[in-house]
């Protein structure tokens, strides 16, 4: 008798009615299991001495040694008086070999008929290899540590569907040890983040995620209520803010990877709750802040990938080679217009009209404008290669200290690997007189637009005129590098539980 975790293909009706019906002898079993004083919910603990991974690993070490393991049973071989089952743990799965003479007639006819798929089991017994060289555990001891009421998915077509698979995490990383490695990387991924950072001296904080004000952002937040102090309030759209006013408490290196919320469009590389990593860095610029990010994004592709050289959605990817354009430089390189030859703004609103670029502004769009609408329009697809885009139009970076060189610019960057933007980054403006004035600007087009509760952060405004150093910050998206490195499509494919619609019973 074959049995694993496969139904076949069945209508949607059909596929109801014996999910009900298993569920009901499932039920059946637990109720007989607990008349005889067996209740499978009834342990509190296991002691696990080995797992999957390292019997297998440690096998010359470990063989005919008695070894305890617990896992999810994914499947059942019954061969009259010997069986043979798989067990699941966190690290993989692994062959359990299971007879009537080792475990006696009571406990090897209760494997048989009390046990389902998906059952939480413990397991002791020696390690050995099968005539078939296949690494195994012979079972001398074998007892049910919780039952499964509900009969897991088939595999090969149960979580085909998306949406089904995002709804129900948990089953996913059963069945797919594929998508259960992708959150072991990704875990992975933080881990070496956090300790290039440490390394370097940076210190790790926790700033508000409920904030009481709305700010002048573009972003739009999330709005609830504090009943205690009766007040609404806004979950944060960035954690910028707190972060520089640690630099002017003299903290000096500072990061936070925190859960940011957006209350905006959802598409395969956006979710309304994401994670980012910001950094601060006193005494430094946006040229410091490129040269880091450069090299510790290759420090960790390398440990978490093996090689610098990785493929994403089918494309080869150099993360050994990064380019560094000027927008004005790209904008050159890929629309075949350069802004030095656009002497006013009307000039280069007309540039724009000759490409066929629209311009949001319409007639109020200055260069910097334009510089913008052409970069949107004709580089960022090109960019697939890793590249660094920077110098900014003051037009849209708020945020960001103005060349010194060239007032008509920032001192910012973004970077981009396979047409998505990555991460963003400044010279931080430090100037409380220039800043409030940005500011003002960002509120006052918000309330345009009908946005009445947008107002200015005053508490930071004061913070920067208690004096921030020069400083160098840098934002990067944590979900949209875990894609590239697991070869994701989707950034619901790397957060455990993406934000869904309910469904309606």
């Amino acid at each position: 008798m074959a049995e694993n975790a496969v139904q076949g293909q069945l209508s949607e009706e059909q596929a109801a009615e014996q999910l009900a019906e298993q569920a009901r002898i499932r039920r059946e079993k637990l109720a007989k299991l607990q008349a005889e004083g067996k209740n499978p919910y009834e342990k509190v603990k296991y002691d696990v001495d080995a797992c999957s991974k390292s019997i297998k690993e440690d096998f010359e070490a470990l063989e005919g040694k008695t070894v305890s393991i617990a896992g999810r049973l994914m499947s059942r071989r019954v061969m009259g008086k010997a069986s043979f089952s798989h067990i699941s743990d966190r690290f993989g799965t692994i062959q359990l070999y299971i007879t009537r003479q080792d475990l006696g007639e009571e406990l090897y006819m209760s494997y048989k008929k009390d046990f389902d798929i998906g059952d939480i089991v413990g397991v002791k017994g020696f390690v050995f290899k099968t005539q078939t060289g296949e690494i195994s555990v012979h079972v001398q001891h074998f007892e049910m540590l919780s039952k499964a009421l509900l009969p897991l998915p088939e595999k090969q077509h149960g979580l085909a569907n998306q949406d089904l698979k995002y709804r129900k995490r948990e089953l996913d990383l059963i069945i797919n040890q594929d998508v259960r490695n992708t959150f072991v990387a990704r875990t992975q991924i933080l881990k070496e983040i956090r300790a290039y950072l440490d390394n370097l001296g940076y210190m790790e904080v926790e700033t508000p995620v409920l904030l009481t004000l709305e700010i002048g952002a573009d972003a739009r937040p999330f709005k609830t209520h504090h009943n205690a102090l009766d007040i609404d309030m806004y979950l944060r759209i960035e954690t910028e803010l707190y972060l520089k006013r640690l630099i002017v408490g003299g903290l000096e290196r500072v990061y936070e990877v925190g859960r940011i919320f957006r209350n905006e469009g959802m598409d395969s590389s956006h979710n309304p709750e994401f994670t980012s990593i910001e950094m601060y860095q006193a005494y430094s610029d946006y040229m410091d802040m490129m040269n880091m990010i450069e090299d510790l994004y290759k420090t960790v592709t390398q440990k978490v990938c093996g090689t610098l050289q990785i493929t994403y959605q089918g494309t080869p990817i150099d993360m050994g080679k990064w380019e560094r354009l000027t927008m004005v430089e790209a904008v050159k390189k890929y629309a075949g217009v350069d802004y030095n030859d656009w002497a006013t703004d009307e000039d280069a609103r007309a540039a724009a009209k000759a490409k066929g670029v629209e311009i949001e502004q319409g007639d109020a769009a200055t260069k910097g404008h334009v510089l913008i609408a052409f970069f949107e329009a004709f580089v960022e697809d090109n960019l697939v290669q890793p590249t660094f885009i920077y110098d900014y139009p003051v037009e849209n970076s708020p945020l960001a200290k103005r060349k010194p060189s060239n007032p008509a610019f920032t001192e910012r960057f973004e970077y981009f690997i396979y047409r998505r933007e990555m991460g963003n980054a400044f010279s931080e403006l430090n100037d409380p007189i220039d800043q409030k004035a940005r500011m003002v600007k960002q509120v006052e087009a918000k309330r345009l637009a009908g946005n009445k509760e947008a107002q200015i952060d005053e508490d930071f405004i004061t913070a920067l005129e208690y004096g921030l150093p020069p400083t160098g910050g840098l934002g990067m998206g944590v979900d949209r590098l875990v894609m590239l490195l697991t070869d994701s499509s989707s950034i619901r494919d790397v957060l455990l539980f993406p934000t869904m619609k309910p469904i309606k019973k």
